[in-house]
């Protein structure tokens, strides 16, 4: 039996979540980490993130949100742990001591009166260490019986999924009940646009008229203007206007690539390919899952 997940973006995450996010690039892992910080320092949330990083390269802060993270360390409502002293005892890996860490932080963080506390920390560093993979998936385990129960706590736990192999990643990822991945461009609860990222693209779910031709135009010039091939999945979209294909014609054109459709229903390909034949040579079917 496949085990059961919940998907969320990184704005709905609940306390007591501990997320799981594997990445495969620098812009992935920002989008997605920046965020879940940013969320916390710009509300009353104490950010911890366990990382041998400095402040200066903390994903996205600076560049895409304006926020200075010295500002937020030396108030305390930031704390960036470095794993010697958080995950490593006599430099081995050490779950317990990181749980305990942990522990101690949430602690601290209920008398000192914040709104909730969020933790980040990237496991790729441990699968380099001897204990490797036993030693990551001990920990995941106390990491989740120190979050789960709380309801002020959120946790996200990454590995650069290129470090790993499928079966570890299948097992860590078998460690969490939450998948977490990036927030929605767009959302008003009938159309919402989310950017992807392997392929590289947007992913569209429910229905794209008219009256949103402005948004998602804006969302896709984000992509197009990165260059190379954009991939839409289509998989949970009902319904499109032939407004919208010329549109992303008109990004293909600009590209000089294809912009590709993966995913689209057996009614949505019968149109596509009608219409791509005759005025939108830049449009392609494929058959492509996007993350």
């Amino acid at each position: 039996m496949e085990p059961w997940f919940a998907r969320r973006s990184v704005g709905e995450l609940l306390p007591g979540d501990h997320a799981w996010f594997s990445y495969a690039d620098q812009e992935e892992h920002d989008h997605v980490i920046g965020a879940f910080l940013r969320d916390g320092l710009a509300g009353s949330d104490k950010v911890i993130y366990i990382t041998d990083a400095g402040p200066q390269d903390l994903p996205d802060l600076r560049a895409r949100y304006r926020l200075e993270p010295e500002t937020y360390l030396r108030s305390g409502q930031l704390a960036i742990l470095p794993q010697a002293e958080t995950c490593l005892t006599r430099g081995v890996f050490d779950p317990a001591r990181m749980t305990t860490t942990l522990r101690e932080v949430l602690d601290r963080a209920e008398t000192e009166r914040f709104r909730g506390v969020r933790v980040t920390v990237d496991m790729t560093w441990a699968f380099r260490q001897e204990s490797g993979r036993d030693g990551i998936l001990e920990c995941e385990a106390r990491v989740d019986a120190a979050i789960s129960p709380s309801t002020m706590a959120m946790a996200i736990c990454q590995v650069d999924a290129r470090s790993c192999t499928p079966e570890e990643l299948t097992a860590l990822k078998e460690r969490h009940e939450v998948l977490v991945g990036a927030d929605p461009y767009f959302n008003d609860g009938v159309l919402s646009i989310t950017p992807t990222f392997h392929p590289r693209g947007l992913r569209l779910s429910g229905e794209l008229d008219g009256a949103r031709h402005a948004v998602f135009g804006e969302s896709l010039r984000k992509v197009v203007d990165r260059g190379g091939e954009v991939h839409l999945d289509l998989a949970d979209l009902r319904f499109i206007d032939l407004g919208a294909l010329s549109m992303m014609a008109g990004a293909a054109m600009h590209l000089g690539a294809r912009v590709v459709l993966d995913n689209p229903s057996i009614h949505l390909t019968d149109v596509v390919e009608l219409v791509s034949s005759r005025l939108l040579p830049w449009l392609e079917i494929g058959d492509g899952e996007a993350r």
